[in-house]
């Protein structure tokens, strides 16, 4: 990645009109981000304990997970970091990395997201055939390339960023290095790249929610042809839990990288609740809506009480 900047570091200005309220925010954000990673780290615990959780269906709960403990862990530590009284400041090299990592997790989470309705729709559309299409090897190949797209995407995102010169103000009005907020310090004309990262960042979630919508169409039309209503409501149930997570997922993207005209405040506040309050939330779905999960977390926990009373 060619670099021609003489800015060697950036100061992060935080969350817009949030002046005296950092020890309030403080607390707020570093619960938040303990909760996420707790709730993550049992959901990974309880599909890894238990062998009747190891199908193609946990195996990518168990990838998304991971990708919710390590998603808000890009922006949150340094954001913690600064709002107890230390330093704003964050390298080059830092802000490269910030803005890589938080849309390979993204872009990772929304091909992830793509890949689980598709097995949803094999699940229920062609339950005789679900085993011989969702083969180990086929679900090796889909959570790879899961990263492996969303890597090149990120790194899509970053070349185009920090391709240009900083050569004056480092000043960044926002808690991390995003896009948006980055490019308005370049030494340059922007205007290009900023349409050409709009039609990128708005183009990849758009088609994989399209995917998503495509495959729960057909896997609806299915559910309504089963003549028994317990059957409606096993088959219902499977899915619910993915479909809040997908809402919760795709809505800040929305917000966020579509609006015509950006508003601080309200980027920063559901970009906030997109990177902390969101994958905790999708924890807790996967684990309460799903009575396998629960079952096995109830087990896991059970266990652990034991151990700790002797």
């Amino acid at each position: 990645m060619r670099n021609t900047s003489v800015v060697t570091e950036f100061i992060l200005l935080g969350i817009p009109h949030t002046e005296d309220l950092e020890t309030m925010l403080f607390v707020l954000f570093l619960s938040f981000y303990i909760f996420t990673l707790m709730g993550n780290l049992l959901n990974l615990l309880a599909v890894v304990s238990s062998a009747r959780l190891h199908t193609p269906m946990y195996l990518f709960l168990c990838k998304l997970s991971v990708c919710d403990i390590f998603f808000p862990s890009v922006s949150s530590p340094k954001m913690l970091f600064y709002l107890s009284g230390n330093s704003r400041a964050i390298s080059y090299a830092g802000c490269v990395s910030q803005l890589f990592f938080y849309h390979f997790l993204g872009c990772t989470e929304c091909f992830l997201y793509t890949v689980m309705a598709y097995d949803r729709f094999v699940a229920i559309c062609y339950p005789l055939r679900y085993t011989i299409i969702m083969s180990h090897r086929a679900c090796a190949i889909l959570a790879m390339g899961t990263s492996f797209f969303g890597c090149i995407q990120a790194i899509f995102l970053t070349t185009l960023t920090f391709h240009l010169p900083y050569c004056g103000p480092n000043e960044v009005d926002y808690y991390f290095c995003d896009i948006p907020v980055t490019l308005k310090l370049a030494c340059a004309d922007t205007s290009a790249l900023e349409m050409v990262g709009f039609i990128s960042v708005g183009l990849m979630p758009l088609s994989c929610f399209l995917l998503i919508l495509t495959s729960y169409s057909c896997i609806v039309y299915s559910i309504l042809q089963i003549r028994s209503t317990e059957g409606q409501q096993r088959a219902f149930s499977t899915c619910s839990a993915h479909l809040t997570a997908i809402l919760l997922s795709f809505m800040p993207v929305v917000l966020i990288y579509l609006q015509p005209t950006p508003n601080p405040w309200l980027n920063a506040t559901v970009q906030v609740l997109n990177n902390l309050v969101t994958p905790m939330l999708t924890s807790l779905i996967y684990s309460l809506r799903n009575k396998e999960v629960k079952y096995s977390l109830e087990k896991v926990l059970q266990q652990v009480a034991l151990i700790s009373e002797k």
